[in-house]
């Protein structure tokens, strides 16, 4: 009988172990807040099919948004990119995020590049009655950019950046669109190192991306931190032969936005202090303060801050410049969001353009972009001079 008695509390036990685990869980829940959601979504098929890592890799297009000072060491002249991301395809058809992204080199160590980003959030109804007003609300972005090659293995990149977003909905008093301005700065670094017999190339980014102004929607006396990032890379390039090549990559991504504060109820805060708490300590916070602040004020301390780095892995095998398979993966704190997924992608490319599509297979059901096939198509400039022979 006591044999059973044991095993009993045993059970008991860790039952007991689970349940506060899962509670202490989720207690722990809290994810950074920003608004302009749509800029912290990968555009493109190549990176999204890597795991969304794109900081240190070679160079194309769509480096403005992963890191600008990439331009400099592409091969092309020019080029321009089209790409294309459905958005909650699982429940609706009309939310998607189209991006337009383009650069040209000047002379051979630098590089101008702007791109267009629209996030359209479908068709909304504001109530379900007769008379309901319909809004389709949506987020734009749009962008220059400038990059220098200092030498022949470093480049610096800036770009400045207006964001505009229109939720408005009321019919009743004017409300005008939300609109704010950043800046990026960025750096890369590539050079040869051998392993072996092969001689590899060695890629390291940086990029800190939105740094600019906070954001007040409609009538809303409490302005928003926009999605400041700090995105750190690295990738090695192995070739295999004298045709294909093989590419492996990681980032690390923090957002540098303060954490909002949780009310202390153990030590009996009131919801009238807790609130005068929170506009201290958050919404009177500048932008500038709040990129400092986001590193050290996580409630649970340094674990917690380590929980709001984003990582994620990529690898990339290249045929004779033209055939691509992509694999990837992503990963967020379960208590930051619970972002994971694994991605798979492809790309087909010629003289003229190349066609990439990428597909999201999310380990948690708070992927949005779950089951979603995107896709960029990418036109090189010289290809096309050379179609028409007037290079």
């Amino acid at each position: 009988m006591s044999k059973y008695l044991r095993i009993f509390v045993a059970c008991a036990f860790f039952l007991t172990a689970f349940m506060a685990s899962a509670l202490d869980k989720k207690d722990m829940f809290n994810p950074v807040h920003t608004a302009l959601v749509s800029q912290t979504i990968a555009p493109d098929a190549r990176s999204a099919g890597m795991g969304d890592v794109g900081a240190a890799t070679d160079p194309d297009v769509n480096s403005q948004y992963w890191n600008v000072a990439k331009y400099p060491f592409c091969i092309s002249r020019a080029g321009v990119a089209v790409n294309y991301t459905p958005w909650l395809r699982q429940l609706v058809n009309d939310m998607y995020l189209a991006n337009v992204a383009g650069y040209y080199r000047i002379g051979d160590y630098s590089a101008v590049s702007a791109s267009i980003n629209y996030f359209s959030l479908g068709e909304v109804f504001t109530s379900q009655d007769e008379n309901a007003m319909s809004i389709k609300p949506y987020e734009m972005s749009v962008d220059v950019g400038y990059s220098l090659m200092l030498s022949e293995k470093f480049s610096l990149g800036a770009a400045v950046r207006y964001l505009y977003s229109d939720m408005s909905y009321s019919t009743d008093e004017e409300v005008s669109a939300s609109s704010a301005f950043a800046a990026d700065i960025a750096c890369d670094y590539n050079d040869y190192i051998n392993i072996g017999s092969r001689e590899c190339q060695l890629g390291l980014g940086l990029s800190v991306r939105n740094i600019g102004s906070k954001i007040t929607f409609g009538g809303s006396d409490y302005s928003e931190f926009i999605p400041t990032n700090m995105r750190l890379g690295a990738a090695l390039m192995i070739p295999v032969d004298a045709y294909s090549r093989f590419t492996i990559a990681a980032d690390a991504n923090k957002l540098l936005v303060p954490t909002y504060p949780q009310q202390d109820l153990d030590n009996g805060e009131t919801t009238e202090e807790y609130q005068d708490r929170v506009q201290r300590e958050y919404y009177d916070v500048s932008s500038i303060s709040g990129m400092f602040k986001s590193f050290n004020d996580a409630p649970n301390g340094f674990k917690e801050e380590l929980q709001e780095i984003q990582w994620s892995v990529g690898a990339e095998y290249v045929y004779n410049d033209q055939f691509s398979v992509r694999a990837g993966y992503h990963h967020e704190s379960e208590n930051k969001g619970n972002r994971k997924y694994f991605t798979v992608g492809a790309g087909f490319r010629m003289n003229v353009f190349s066609l990439d599509a990428g597909y999201v297979i999310s380990t948690a059901q708070t992927n949005p972009l779950d089951q979603t096939l995107r896709f960029t198509l990418t036109f090189d400039m010289d290809g096309i001079k050379d179609l028409f022979h007037r290079r």
